[in-house]
């Protein structure tokens, strides 16, 4: 895995240990083998090192292209196997490269809203459904809680707190067939999102709440997906 990733590992669930309270729930619910998907609710920028010191496995995060400008951020999310979207119409390397790693039997971790809601979920994007479709591999929901109060990356180094990681049971998605619709990947990005929903307190489910009723109202897909999709 690499001495980074291990190192960083070890000192970061040290301080989760002395100066943080942390609640895990369904590990065992864990695959500790095979493709997956981690999907999760994303409150602050240290919910991807908090979710790879808590899961049994080693999980690769897609983040922002932005993030990678710092050196040391670059150097550290690299070593955790992350890579940058592409934001520049190249969208398509983060679902190539996502796709390899699952094609490895890696875990793969993604924050479907796209961006950080840190007071409630927000609407999902559909990369996430589509990555889950083309590839097949199983997708595991988790809930976390607390990590709005940490902010930037750099307060895993003294995470105060009390924070709670949910691991619900992971899920198939369901075959993408010949006609590849949208309608297929709204409505797993529907069920991924209600997966999310149900391993949170009310008030963190915001858009996804005991009041919605399903309603789609994505965002058009960029246009180098839509052959993916056969969409018009």
């Amino acid at each position: 895995m690499g001495i980074v990733y291990e190192t960083s590992n070890l000192l970061f669930k040290g301080a989760l240990s002395v100066f943080g309270d942390l609640e895990v729930t369904g590990k065992e619910n864990v695959p500790r083998k095979g493709a997956l998907i981690v999907v999760s609710n994303h409150l602050s920028d240290t919910d991807p090192g908090i979710l790879n010191a808590t899961i049994p496995r080693r999980v690769q995060y897609m983040a922002k292209a932005a993030l990678f400008r710092n050196p040391l951020v670059h150097h550290l999310f690299r070593a955790y196997g992350a890579f940058p979207i592409n934001e520049t119409g190249q969208e398509h390397y983060s679902i190539n490269e996502s796709l390899r790693i699952l094609s490895r039997n890696g875990a793969m971790g993604i924050f479907p809203e796209g961006a950080k809601n840190p007071n409630s979920l927000g609407k999902a994007m559909l990369g996430t459904a589509l990555i889950a479709m083309l590839s097949g591999a199983p997708i595991l929901p988790i809930g976390i809680t607390g990590t709005e109060s940490l902010g930037n990356f750099f307060r895993l180094c003294y995470p105060k707190g009390h924070f709670k990681i949910t691991i619900g049971e992971p899920f198939k998605p369901p075959h993408l067939g010949h006609r590849r619709l949208r309608e297929d990947v709204e409505a797993l990005t529907d069920t991924i999102m209600e997966h999310i929903a149900a391993l949170l307190p009310e008030r963190y489910r915001g858009t996804y709440d005991s009041e919605w009723q399903g309603e789609r109202n994505y965002t058009s897909p960029p246009d180098w997906w839509r052959n993916k999709l056969d969409m018009n």
